[in-house]
């Protein structure tokens, strides 16, 4: 219609354009600035003049006979058409009322909602794969129940201990010319790794597989569930904890603990191919050797300075002992801590860490190739011991090896003990977190009551007044201690009280209030800690005569041994620290 498309053209509504004439009732087309127009829904009326004619135009009188003539209502009495709204340039025609037409999504809206979209389906989908890779790395795993042995579970709060054990039994693949033939796998190569509490440093004392030690009794795990125990051994090679008559990892840490005093929490063991995969997973590891090796059992073959080996090379190479000083497995040992040192700088390397692909090989390597305990058997625990160990800076990493000697019974040498002049401090060190290299801690002073005790008065020695009980130590630990005081230090008033009622695992001194200054010098004495002394009441001794009561712990190393803990390590001949490059001669 004419109206209609003048109606758009003035931007008005058309379906505004009929409005109700209150004279009439009727509705009428109303156009602007146009006179009323035909009602709805009456019939059409003729009309002299054009819809569009000026509502102030005269209709033709009406004809004769008595008929009325409707005259046109007064303009102002017709409300004015209603104004619509400018639609924007890409909004549609306008249809009638009460059918509004869609509204379109904005061009922001919908690069919103398909860039959510993308979004979860990115986090749904890393989700996944997260899954997928844990649930492949958490399959890797091979775990060995060994017990007590070892602790349930990681604390990420303690100091920690783990027994890294490397065997040189002959499985996979290109392996049949490494290690002893038909070896049920002893402890070949042994590191006792101990992290510090706060994370700054961390010791790594090796353990001579040749070390002529005493194997303890061993509970070990059986395929049908039950127990076993392995009888101990007396003067029997190290290596020989692991594999021989059945024994697990289990009997190894017992072993270690048996000579050192230190308890590993866990144990990892690996075998000749994991040398190779973790060498290659890593691209390789950088070796120093002062002088050309081409050694033709170990098939090593090196130029003198710096080289890359991975794989068969990096096992030959610290496999070989015949290429290095006297060709015996103390040296063979320095070498191995050397290329472990270099391993750990280029595990810890921004390049390895950066690298999601070289990330995931490591772990895939290090997860197939590692055998663990249970408390540490799940993927998130192994993970926690790395971010753990990432902690610690490569240049307060030490590396050890426990001190001995030549087995005196041998004639040729083939086996060595251990020197207990020197051991005993290294021992006592890593087991009271002691650290080997010189870092910086805050130095607190210890307002504690074990402290207090220790200060005040001290009797001469003379006077201290002591029975001796043995809760735990060795046996004659207690007339051992006895003989010392009386005829060492002065303390003629100590007697052998036997064992007693019951074992305790560290060593105390009980005392009355009044007793006090005799417990000081006594602690001072003795090197007993303020934790060692313990206000009570006094007893009697044989002459019935007031007296305090010595009872020897486990903790017990011998008479003239201080029992405090160092706080400061022991001067050690050899030591390396793993930021240093070594070249291995």
């Amino acid at each position: 219609m004419d109206a209609q498309g003048r109606g758009r053209a003035d931007n008005i509504d058309p379906a505004d354009q009929w409005v109700l004439n209150p004279d009439t009732g009727e509705y009428e087309l109303r156009l602007p600035d146009s006179a009323p127009q035909s009602s709805v829904p009456g019939p059409r009326r003729p009309s002299a003049g054009r819809a569009g004619g000026n509502a102030s135009a005269e209709r033709p009188a009406a004809p004769s006979g008595g008929q009325k003539t409707r005259e046109a209502a007064p303009a102002e009495t017709v409300p004015a058409p209603r104004r619509r709204r400018t639609a924007p340039a890409d909004e549609p025609p306008p249809g009638r009322r009460g059918r509004r037409p869609e509204k379109k999504k904005s061009k922001t809206k919908k690069v919103l909602m398909w860039t959510s979209g993308a979004m979860a389906l990115v986090v749904v989908g890393v989700g996944t794969t997260v899954y997928l890779v844990y649930k492949h790395l958490e399959g890797n795993v091979t775990t060995t129940d060994v017990g007590n042995a070892a602790k349930n579970g990681f604390s990420k709060d303690e100091a920690f201990n783990i027994l890294i054990i490397g065997t040189d039994k002959r499985t996979g693949k290109g392996n049949e010319g490494y290690g002893d033939a038909g070896s049920v796998g002893h402890a070949d190569t042994n590191v006792l790794l101990h992290v510090s509490k706060d994370r700054t440093n961390a010791t790594a004392l090796s353990i001579p597989r040749d070390m002529i030690v005493d194997i303890p009794d061993c509970p070990t795990k059986q395929p049908d569930g039950s127990t076993k125990v392995i009888p101990g051994t007396l003067n029997q090679r190290f290596n020989t904890s692991l594999g021989q008559d059945g024994r697990d990892p289990g009997c190894t840490m017992r072993t270690v603990k048996e000579v050192t005093g230190v308890q590993p929490d866990h144990f990892m063991m690996a075998d000749f191919n994991a040398v190779k995969t973790l060498t290659t997973a890593v691209g390789g590891v950088e070796v120093c050797l002062k002088h050309a090796v081409n050694d033709d059992k170990s098939h090593l073959n090196l130029p003198a300075g710096k080289s890359n080996v991975e794989g068969e090379e990096a096992l030959a190479f610290v496999r070989t002992r015949h290429a290095w000083g006297n060709q015996g497995d103390l040296d063979r040992i320095k070498v191995q801590q050397q290329f472990l040192s270099s391993l750990m700088r280029q595990m810890a390397s921004g390049d390895t860490l950066t690298d999601p692909t070289k990330l995931y090989e490591l772990a895939d390597a290090a997860t197939k190739a590692l055998t663990v305990d249970t408390g540490i058997g799940k993927v998130s625990a192994l993970k926690d011991v790395a971010l753990e160990l990432k902690k610690v800076p490569t240049k307060n990493i030490t590396f050890l090896t426990v001190p001995v000697l030549d087995n005196p019974t041998e004639k040729v040498r083939a086996t060595v003990v251990v020197n207990k002049a020197k051991a005993p401090q290294i021992f006592d060190a890593i087991a009271n977190d002691v650290s080997f290299t010189e870092v910086k801690k805050k130095q607190k002073a210890d307002k504690s009551a074990a402290a207090a005790r220790l200060k005040g008065t001290q009797s001469e020695a003379s006077e201290v007044r002591v029975r001796v009980f043995n809760g735990g130590a060795a046996p004659g630990s207690a007339q051992e201690t006895v003989s010392w005081l009386q005829t060492s230090v002065g303390v003629l008033k100590s007697e052998n009280a036997a064992n007693a009622p019951e074992e305790l695992p560290k060593t105390t001194l009980e005392y009355a209030p009044d007793q006090a200054p005799q417990a000081r010098k006594l602690a001072a004495l003795m090197g007993l800690s303020g934790a060692a002394l313990k206000p009570g009441k006094s007893f009697t001794n044989s002459q019935g005569l007031p007296t305090m009561t010595l009872t020897l712990g486990k903790d017990f190393k011998g008479a003239g041994v201080p029992l405090t803990a160092p706080t400061k390590a022991p001067d050690v001949d050899e030591k390396s620290t793993a930021d240093k490059v070594e070249c291995a001669s």
